[in-house]
């Protein structure tokens, strides 16, 4: 008998507030909340995510010193042209090795900036398969592979002249060009310098872009905290306990 009166009350709870409202509260009534997320809140908050990530790893390497400061990304001397430094350091020209250094993380911080709407358009061509591999796989990395896959022939497009022009205009690429001719100008040297430095660059940009990325992605998977949203907090929340 005691349930006619609760059917009374959820009929007339639906003349007011219709079915959404009265579902939320026989759920609230229940103690049950329904933290599944949706095909279509998956997607969503992983592009916000992803969309969050990709802005914070482009923005902070686009910065003075973005490169050059962080050791986790800073851009040596070409190793395999590391005999020629030390060559030139023993001949007095080590500010030239010194200068070119700085240069050569200079440019990769301009040309960062070409990455944030090539990111995008990867973020918006994500399908709902990608999005709920990338949430529920067991790759941790899985964003950060996606994009690699799907954007690093973009980005070195991008950035490869992008950085030519930045090495050419903070003199980077002349340095280069002195370095190597006083190398190879050097009495009885047998190794010849050819060092393609603007694809050197461009890779080692690349390399610190999608690290910083991965840290981004590792950072939303596992701390809470850096869930700034509810939809953020629902999917991720989610795929945490999945893992």
């Amino acid at each position: 008998m005691k349930r006619i009166p609760i059917l009374l009350f959820a009929f007339w709870m639906f003349s007011f507030t219709g079915c959404e409202q009265l579902l939320m509260i026989l759920e609230g009534a229940s103690g049950t909340v329904n933290t599944t997320p949706t095909q279509g809140e998956i997607i969503q908050g992983l592009k916000q995510a992803l969309a969050e990530g990709t802005t914070r790893a482009a923005t902070g390497l686009s910065k003075e010193g973005g490169f050059f400061n962080d050791p986790t990304v800073f851009i040596p001397f070409p190793p395999e042209a590391q005999f020629v430094a030390e060559k030139l350091q023993q001949l007095g020209l080590g500010n030239l090795v010194t200068d070119f250094v700085a240069k050569l993380n200079e440019g990769a911080e301009k040309g960062a900036k070409e990455a944030a709407p090539i990111f995008k358009q990867a973020i918006t061509g994500m399908s709902i398969a990608d999005a709920s591999n990338i949430l529920l796989g067991k790759d941790k990395r899985a964003a950060t592979t996606y994009f690699e896959t799907n954007t690093r022939v973009a980005l070195f497009n991008a950035f490869s002249p992008k950085i030519r022009d930045v090495l050419e205009q903070v003199n980077a690429a002349q340095i280069w060009e002195q370095l190597t001719t006083r190398y190879n100008q050097i009495p009885f040297v047998s190794k010849k310098v050819e060092t393609d430095i603007v694809k050197y660059a461009t890779d080692k940009a690349l390399d610190g872009l999608f690290l910083k990325l991965s840290l981004e992605e590792e950072k939303i998977r596992e701390d809470p905290l850096a869930r700034t949203t509810d939809i953020l907090k629902k999917v991720f929340g989610y795929a945490a306990e999945q893992g």
